[in-house]
This record gives structure tokens, sequence and C-alpha cells, in this order.
């Protein structure tokens, strides 16, 4: 019996269980840039933090989304997936949301995927005893995203996840065709590199043996996330140029993305680091400061906000826009 299809949209995940390094921002200002070059992009908010949603709905609908999410009407990630978690049928379809660009949408998430990841845990022990439940629960999110990939041919679909290495986070890695890793420049987003490449691998490495189990004829993840680059970001720029001691923690950063993420990755798999180890660096992303925090209350990516002087939304809008080019190019030229 044949596989069932996976979409060919393609799955990224803007990476790093450190906190404190901007996935959420940097994710939507890519989502923003590559939508601006006609790319229909799909934005899941697996975050039981909710922060991607907070960012891109208004605070009453977000609240009115987490009051119904256990409702036959909710529209939520939970909403989805609650009725796989407490084995009481199939995923709910639920539709989702249209934001005010028009090649963007959203699934919202929600605080009770905490509830989706405790079990997380438990449907990993049932695949390796071979229940069918087990799949059912491992695959629910994956499946939710291919669903709804199928109905609204969306060209990327970018993941929005904690900062953790939890269950929740596996699976997000696992269902992705591509990671990006972004690195705010300090010691702590150095010290998180030293991890990052070797959860990825036993991540990757579990799944094989997952994958083994499985039945004949159900819909699986890759489980191979390629590194399609990183992006350093949040430095401080004076007088235009970045700072002595700010370069020198690029220049770390570069260091251990190759020793402490590259290397394990080529490692247990070649085929993981998407290119040449010199094309990694996507580019980077300064700290844009007082753009930052209007553009979340207002719902739009920096470049759109009514934040700052215009030069300064344009700088904005040319640093996403000029990695968002060299993502597509480079994965549409494959």
């Amino acid at each position: 019996m044949p596989a069932a299809s996976r979409d060919p949209a393609i799955r990224i995940a803007v990476f790093n269980h450190k906190g404190g390094v901007g996935k959420t921002t940097l994710t939507v200002n890519l989502a923003y840039a590559m939508a601006s070059i006609g790319k229909k992009v799909l934005l899941v908010d697996s975050d039981p933090q909710c922060n991607l949603t907070s960012y891109l709905i208004e605070e009453s609908v977000v609240d009115d989304l987490l009051d119904k999410s256990d409702q036959g009407s909710g529209r939520t990630v939970w909403s989805a997936v609650k009725p796989v978690v407490e084995a009481s049928g199939d995923l709910q379809e639920i539709e989702p949301f249209q934001l005010s660009e028009q090649n963007l949408l959203l699934l919202p998430g929600d605080i009770r995927l905490s509830e989706f990841e405790a079990e997380l845990s438990q449907f990993w022990i049932d695949c390796l005893a071979r229940r069918q439940r087990g799949f059912r629960g491992t695959m629910a999110l994956s499946t939710l995203v291919n669903q709804v990939c199928e109905k609204t041919k969306v060209d990327f679909v970018f993941y929005d996840s904690g900062p953790n290495i939890g269950a929740l986070n596996r699976v997000i890695l696992l269902d992705c065709d591509y990671f990006i890793v972004p690195a705010a420049c300090d010691v702590f987003s150095i010290r998180a590199l030293k991890t990052l490449g070797h959860t990825v691998v036993n991540w990757a490495q579990d799944w094989k043996i997952v994958r083994d189990l499985a039945p004949d004829g159900i819909y699986l993840m890759p489980g191979v996330p390629d590194l399609l680059g990183y992006i350093p970001q949040r430095f401080k720029v004076y007088a235009g140029a970045i700072t002595a001691a700010q370069s020198g923690y690029i220049s770390r950063i570069e260091k251990h993305v190759g020793s402490d993420l590259i290397g394990p990755l080529k490692a247990f798999n070649p085929k993981l680091v998407s290119g040449p180890t010199s094309h990694l660096k996507l580019g980077m992303i300064k700290d844009f400061g007082v753009l930052v925090a209007p553009s979340q209350e207002e719902g739009v990516s920096i470049a759109l906000s009514h934040a700052g002087t215009y030069q300064q939304r344009e700088e904005a809008r040319h640093a996403f826009l000029a990695i968002a080019k060299k993502i597509v190019a480079r994965l549409e030229g494959k």
C-alpha cells in the first residue's frame, strides 16, 4: 500500500533552542519579504506562548480564539490536534487566517499546545511499540500542515517554535525540509550552538528507528531537516559601522556554526547541510531597536509599520528582502 503523499510546499523552521534571539520577529519579517516577491506563505504558530499569533492578530481576536479553541468551532492548532490527543477522533479541519498581506496565511497558536507536547512523549514511546495511536499522534501536526498546504497551495511554510529542545520542537524539526538558525551576538547564543547540532542529529537518528517501525501506507514526516543557513542578528551599529566587539561575536558565531553545527550534521549525513559552508550565512540583521515594538503592536512587518523614519524602514525592508531572495533562489535553483 503506497504512503500518503506530501504536498510540495517547502517547510522551514527558524530554530534555536536559546530564547531571546529574535526568532518570531525574524520569521514574520522573512515571511512578509517572501510574500512581497509573490510567494504564498503559511505561518504556523507552534509555540504554546503564541507570540507569532499575538504579533499578527489583534489582542481581542486572539483572546476570542483561545476562549473557543476547545469547541468544535475552534480555529487554533490545538483545536485541530485535540481529538487526536484525547483519542476522541481524527484531526479537526481548521481554516487558516488570511492576514493583511494577500500572500500570507496563519495557523494560530494556543497555550494548550503544552498539553499536546506532554502527550507527544508518550506518542513517541507508542511508536517504538508499533502502536497505531503513537504514529497518529506523532504525525498530527505534520498531517494538519500538509492538509492545509494541499488546500491553500502555498509555496512555503514557516514554523515558529519555542526556545527549548522538547518533544514539540522535535516533531517540528523532523517535519521541516530546512531549518535556519538565528543567533544573537552574545556569548549565550554561541554556547547554545554547542548543543544544537547534536540535538538535531539525535532527533534524526531516533526518527530513522521510528520510521522503520511504521506500518505501510501511512503519511510520515521526512525526518531529515537540512541546514539552510544561519543569520547573525540583533547586533548594534554606531555611525553606520559594526563595533569591534560585535564584529568579534559575528566571527565567533561563524566559527562555532562550522564546528558545533555543521560538523555534527555532516558527520551524520552530508546531505543535511545545504550547499557549501561558505554560503550558509544567509545575511545579517542588525538591531532595529525602536522599530520592532511598534511593528508588533500594528501586526505588520517592520518595513510596513509607521515607526521610525522612511529611511529606517527601507533599510529593514532591504535587509529581510535580500535574505528572502537568497532563500528562494537557492531552493528553487535545486
